[in-house]
């Protein structure tokens, strides 16, 4: 695995932008770092909204806020040092959307660790990126760690999880 050819799992947090900000540090001004920013949608449930319509339109504001991030953590890590053509970016839609899916694969929302590690795995990546949500060990034991999870079922891949 090449530790240069990195995988940076972002959602639209606070921590995901610290976790762009530090892989920028680190890569930014070395030659050779490919980053792909990896975003897995994660949309409202549908049984929580009255209707359809306010259904999708909650996805739709959802769907725009992580491709708002990611845009603006493609700018921030440009901004950092790296190469344009050095970053990419990767937008794993839920199975669930109300929209049409023009893609082949979607995220089953079933576990976000298993949709990031499973990009490692088809993309080829030696080093995987996460922020840390910072989670007490009650909340972590309840609802589990997406970084944690990835911590143990990372194999021959550097995880990197940033505080």
């Amino acid at each position: 695995m090449d530790f240069k050819k990195i995988l940076l799992a972002v959602d639209a947090s606070e921590n995901a932008m610290r976790a762009v900000e530090y892989t920028g540090s680190i890569a930014g001004s070395t030659k050779g770092f490919q980053v792909e920013l990896f975003c897995v949608e994660r949309l409202p449930h549908r049984d929580t909204f009255p209707d359809e319509a306010a259904w999708a339109e909650s996805c739709e504001r959802t769907r725009e806020e992580l491709k708002t991030f990611m845009a603006q953590a493609h700018t921030r890590l440009e901004t950092l040092g790296m190469a344009r053509e050095s970053i990419t970016d990767q937008y794993l839609i839920s199975c669930t959307s109300p929209f049409p899916n023009e893609t082949f694969s979607c995220s089953r929302g079933t576990s976000v660790a298993q949709d990031i590690m499973e990009a490692v795995r088809q993309g080829g990546f030696g080093t995987v990126v996460v922020g840390r949500r910072g989670v007490s060990k009650a909340e972590e034991f309840l609802f589990g760690s997406v970084s944690n999870k990835i911590i143990h079922s990372a194999k021959d891949v550097t995880v990197w999880v940033v505080s």
